[in-house]
């Protein structure tokens, strides 16, 4: 006879509890790979491309040879590889989390700003005025700094700053747009009312900020010259590692636990409250890590093209970014960085050659692909693959 009285558990039920354990470990999802042979492979020759390629052909190729890259090119590509991360992060916040944002911009430009505030400090007595000051506030008669500017002459604090500021701004505005349960059309107009007020806030000349003209004129940093093709070319190979460390970091976090949970967050946001999951703990996450990506956009966006101003923040750029992420296909993360390449490198043309005309385009592109390709590029890539095989 089998006694139960003395609190052991016999053979029988031993065996019966490692059945049960090992019958529970099989029945758990196994975590997929991060990418498939095919996904490495291109992602290194994308890392050769951006680490060895680019800096050859531009620095070492004669600017005679058919294979030089020119200076304009490396500006254009790390200027869209920057919108790049932008889309990377609007497919994490609106593909995955079904949450759309017509706020972005605003993150990009407070990355910009606290880089741009950096970039001033670091021009010293070299401005027009000979003075400490910068420029714009010995124009305005300002005679110190604001306190918001304290920190703005250390690198270090910079770095912090550029991941903080957009982060904590997102953080606030969140914490009440989704406990209040705000979502849908209405989430996505106060994200675009709040981008404008910002700009409104940032043209005006007593914020210290620069005001309409913002900033500009940069020439050092790190107390290197910034306008030198060594440093642009620096700064384009950290522009390409961060994208590529980005779509990394979002591969795994999407094939994750937590992105599982985003996903059925999109697909059904009262089963997920059902199931015992507090949406509002993972909304609130994946936006705050999306606004700090792009707010490290907006930071690598502005040694490279020379300035920064309030317009960054116009409800326009921040819709631009949902179609970039539209027009190469949401919840793919490769699709919104193809994207970006595509809608940035076609602005870059039709701008200079039907300047009146690129409006129109943007418009049309975004409605055609709403239309006839709800997926996306990618999807349409799928789509004939399949069709071939």
């Amino acid at each position: 006879m089998t006694e139960y009285g003395n609190g052991q558990p016999n053979a029988e039920d031993a065996k019966d509890s490692q059945r049960a354990q090992k019958g529970s470990q099989m029945d758990l999802p196994m975590q997929s790979a991060l990418m498939t042979r095919t996904g490495w492979s291109a992602f290194v020759v994308a890392l050769i491309a951006v680490c060895a390629i680019a800096p050859l052909l531009n620095l070492v190729v004669p600017a005679g040879s058919v294979f030089h890259m020119s200076d304009y090119a490396v500006a254009l590509l790390g200027k869209i590889m920057c919108f790049a991360i932008c889309a990377l992060a609007m497919d994490l916040i609106w593909g995955y989390t079904g949450i759309l944002s017509l706020g972005h911009g605003l993150f990009f430009a407070l990355g910009g700003y606290v880089m741009g505030m950096y970039l001033m400090r670091q021009i010293g007595r070299d401005g027009n005025y000979k003075s400490d000051l910068p420029d714009f506030m010995v124009f305005l008669d300002w005679k110190e700094l604001p306190w918001h500017w304290a920190l703005s002459d250390s690198f270090i604090a910079t770095l912090i700053l550029i991941v903080l500021v957009p982060g904590l701004v997102a953080f606030v505005f969140g914490f009440f747009a989704f406990r209040s349960r705000i979502k849908g059309v209405y989430f996505s107009i106060i994200t675009q009312a709040l981008t404008f007020a910002a700009m409104l806030l940032f043209f005006r000349n007593e914020t210290g900020l620069g005001g309409n003209n913002g900033f500009t004129d940069f020439k050092r940093i790190l107390g290197m010259a910034v306008a030198t093709p060594e440093m642009r070319m620096a700064i384009f190979v950290l522009t390409g590692l961060t994208l590529l460390g980005f779509y990394l970091f979002a591969r795994w976090l999407i094939g994750s636990k937590f992105g599982r949970v985003l996903q059925a967050i999109r697909d059904a946001e009262s089963r997920v409250m059902f199931s015992g999951y507090n949406p509002v703990g993972y909304k609130l996450t994946i936006w705050v890590i999306s606004a700090v990506m792009c707010g490290v956009a907006g930071a690598l966006y502005v040694p490279q093209v020379g300035i920064i101003n309030p317009s960054e923040m116009s409800p326009a750029n921040s819709i631009e970014i949902a179609i970039w992420a539209a027009v190469g296909g949401r919840a793919t993360l490769i699709g919104p960085i193809v994207g970006a390449f595509i809608v940035g490198g076609a602005k870059s043309w039709l701008t200079v050659a039907y300047p009146e005309f690129w409006l129109y385009f943007l418009g049309m592109l975004f409605i055609a692909v709403t239309l006839f390709l709800p997926n996306g590029v990618i999807g349409l890539f799928k789509r004939f693959k399949k069709g071939q095989s």
